[in-house]
Parts: C-alpha cells; structure tokens; sequence
C-alpha cells in the first residue's frame, strides 16, 4: 500500500508540473552509466524507461519528450558537476538516475537544492529516503538495506551461526551488509568479518583466500554488472563453492546469470523482482520489451 501511494502522489507531482509548462517538450536528463562496471545496467535502464514512454504514445503529460544524456562514470567525485550539466546547461525538466549509490547521493543534493524532479530507478542509497528525502525525489527500486536483510532473515533460518560478508568499500556495500548483519545476528548468528576492496577493484583471490582459510558457514555478497559475474566465477574456480554456502543480493545474479553459467548453481538470493512473476502487467511487460529490443529484461529494465 505504502509503495502505490508513493507512486501515486509521484505521478501527481510529475503531471503538474509538466502541465505548468505549455506545449514545449519536455526535457528529460538521463544521468546514467554508459562505460565501465555498470555500463550494461544503464542500458537496460534507459530501454525500460524509453518503453515506459513508448507505452504513453511517446509524450508525458501530453508532451512531446526531449533526451539528454550525461554518462555518470559511476564516479561519486563527478557527480555535482556532471548532474548540473543536465539541471544548469541543458534546464531539464526530469532527471532520471543512477545506479552507483554514492553517485545518487550526488544527485539527490542538486536536485533537492533546485528544484528539479529526480526519479531513482536503481541506487538504492539508504539517505535518499532518509536525511536527503524531499518532496520531488522518487524511487522506483529499493533501499540496499532490503535484500542484505532479507538475506540475513533466510541465513538464519537455516542455521547458520556464523557469516562473513564481502563487497565493495561504498555506500551501497555498507548499506547492505548492515541491513544483513541486522537480520542474521537478530536470528542468532554472528557476523565474524566484513571484508571490502575498492570499486570497481574486481581482484578477489586474496579475500577468497581468506575466506576458505576462516571456513564461516556462510558468506553473503554484494557485487554486480561484471563485478558480479567475475565474483562468482572465481569463487567457483576457487573451490569455495561445494565448500561454503554462498548467499546474496538478488543482484549478484540478476542480469548477469547467463554469463556466470553453472558457476552460479546453488546460489541463495533475494531481490525485490523476479524474471518469473507471474501476472498480466509482469508478462505484458516482458512480452513488449522483447519484441522492442530483442532481449530478455532484467530487474534494471524493469526499474526504469
């Protein structure tokens, strides 16, 4: 109930603000990752916003819609500057982003300082609902809090008294191994060690190393895009899989299973979306985006 009204009043706000302005486009600023680790989850966010709009005849608010892009580089240090690209060089009416949750932060302050419309379609960052929460930011995803604890709830219903956690060193990381950690030693177990590198590092052989020397009972991940698919393919190649349980955000393997192949069996996720939901809005959705884009879509398409 709480999320469709959020949706809805976000709905409200955006159609009044657009009709505050006559017939001109609308301009919508789509700060996104085009290289580097998240390069492919920008793109699938972008189809899945642009199918959206599709779906609407191509207009919001009975206007026509007008795209410009800033590649956010996934770079926490950029993000003031490239966002007022979009808010102070190109006046966009909407922003749309990001993906890295330090980034989002970034963006979170320049709009709430301006003004602008921000939608969220992926960071989950947990001071966007938070101290930076205002009343022209919305998000359509998650708080990195949720699959961490989520995840904790099942590993502690399986047992498992002890936990290492590994991720990399930024906010979604923390945000998500707390939202575990909370979980997991609620039900009795007992985090022994939080292990880190830094993004987007995907270097992991020491800290595998580290864990098949500790042997907890179960280790919970947070990586994705190509980090993830080289995290479970080390792990794998490094014996730890018939081992140690592995457990984590549904986003280790969401978008990127096919890469990781039988590397993945066995994996224990938890996410807010599934590729399997079944019902008419879920498969109208995944039945347009395939023939839009001749691809299956994943949690970010769906997202955006």
């Amino acid at each position: 109930m709480k999320k469709t009204t959020t949706f809805t009043l976000g709905a409200v706000a955006l159609a009044t603000h657009l009709a505050a302005g006559a017939a001109e486009p609308i301009k919508v600023g789509l700060m996104l990752p085009s290289t580097g680790t998240y390069a492919a989850l920008g793109d699938m966010i972008t189809k899945g916003f642009k199918l959206a709009i599709d779906e609407q005849g191509g207009k919001l608010g009975g206007r026509e819609v007008q795209y410009f892009t800033v590649d956010d580089e996934s770079d926490p240090s950029k993000a003031t500057d490239n966002v007022n690209k979009l808010i102070k060089r190109d006046n966009v009416d909407v922003l749309v982003g990001t993906v890295h949750s330090g980034v989002a932060v970034g963006m979170a302050r320049a709009a709430k300082e301006s003004g602008t419309l921000l939608i969220i379609p992926n960071a989950g960052a947990d001071a966007i609902t938070g101290p930076l929460c205002a009343k022209n930011i919305f998000r359509s995803s998650f708080s990195n809090w949720q699959p961490g604890y989520a995840t904790g709830v099942v590993a502690a219903k399986k047992g498992y008294k002890t936990a290492m956690t590994i991720t990399w060193n930024y906010g979604a990381g923390a945000d998500t191994v707390k939202g575990f950690r909370e979980a997991f030693e609620k039900g009795g177990g007992k985090v022994t060690k939080d292990l880190n590198l830094p993004f987007p590092n995907v270097e992991f052989q020491a800290l595998l190393t580290q864990i098949a020397s500790e042997k907890p009972d179960v280790v919970y991940a947070f990586f994705a895009g190509g980090g993830a698919v080289k995290f479970v393919k080390d792990w794998a190649a490094a014996g730890l899989k018939n081992t140690v349980p592995l457990m984590g955000s549904g986003f280790l393997t969401d978008g990127t299973l096919a890469a990781q192949g039988e590397a993945a069996q066995g994996l224990i996720t938890a996410l807010h979306y599934g590729d399997e939901i079944r019902n008419p809005r879920n498969e109208a959705f995944r039945n347009k985006f395939a023939v839009a884009y001749k691809a299956n879509p994943d949690v970010y398409a769906m997202q955006g």
